[in-house]
């Protein structure tokens, strides 16, 4: 029962939910240890990019454990504890590039998580539902905004409102994930391929693109044009865009160092 974090070569991360006896759910411990997890990915300079997934072939997470979760009494107290535990799909800010490894079951909380990454692969079986309304309550850390952005608005409030599943089929029509693969097992190494192709990338430029990308979702597009030309004008400074067309010249691969 932990989750398991592992630092590959090439700046790669590998975050585990490593609750397979209870499909993956995560109680109040599990989630301050995830957050403890993002929390490295955002500030090791060594990262450049992040792979999530669940231990085992079942699921990816069932969210959270209705049972330690749902019923558990909250001090009113902690409502203004915004900046408590953060996770990824809480609005923890992190420009590093994240990859779902989904490997079966993504529910609940799990397809909050997911929503929050940027590239998702997802095994052949993999079932994806926003079951919360059937529970009493809301799909939160971000379910309700989230899953309205990505989705198509019929797609997205037929999920929500009827807490029925969908399958990897449909989840790749409606471009919720990004690639299906056979089985479980074959999740972690398409996710790897993704983030191996990332890591060989300028990180500073990825990180700034990743930033500019979601923040024009809040921002007028004028203001969204300036910031991206500005941002542009400051990686141009760094030693990274110096090594860039260097090796391009050279016909070698380029040594970006993150600075």
């Amino acid at each position: 029962m932990s989750i398991d974090f592992d630092l590959r070569d090439g700046g790669i991360a590998t975050i585990t939910i490593n609750r397979p006896e209870r499909h993956n759910a995560m109680d109040p411990e599990h989630y301050s240890m995830l957050s403890e997890a993002w929390s490295r990915v955002r500030d090791d300079d060594d990262i450049r990019v992040a792979i999530v997934t669940g231990a085992g072939d079942k699921a990816f997470t069932a969210g959270a454990d209705i049972k330690k979760v749902i019923a558990r009494e909250i001090p009113m107290a902690d409502t203004w504890k915004t900046q408590q535990d953060m996770l990824l799909n809480r609005g923890l800010e992190i420009w590093k590039p994240v990859i779902a490894a989904i490997n079966g079951y993504c529910l609940g909380g799990g397809v909050t998580l997911m929503l929050a990454t940027d590239i998702r692969v997802a095994s052949a079986d993999a079932t994806f539902s926003v079951a919360e309304v059937k529970r009493g309550v809301i799909a939160g850390n971000g379910g309700t905004q989230r899953l309205i952005e990505q989705l198509p608005y019929p797609i997205a409030m037929e999920m929500l409102l009827t807490g029925e599943a969908i399958d990897a089929e449909q989840a790749l029509r409606w471009g919720l994930i990004n690639k299906i693969v056979p089985a479980a097992a074959d999740t972690m190494p398409a996710a790897l391929e993704y983030a191996e192709r990332i890591s060989r990338n300028a990180p500073l430029a990825v990180q700034a693109t990743k930033e500019l990308a979601l923040r024009s979702r809040d921002v007028p597009r004028i203001v969204g044009f300036r910031l991206e030309q500005l941002v542009s004008r400051v990686l141009r400074n760094t030693e990274d865009a110096v090594e860039g067309p260097k090796a391009f010249s050279e016909k070698r691969a380029p040594n970006f160092r993150g600075r």
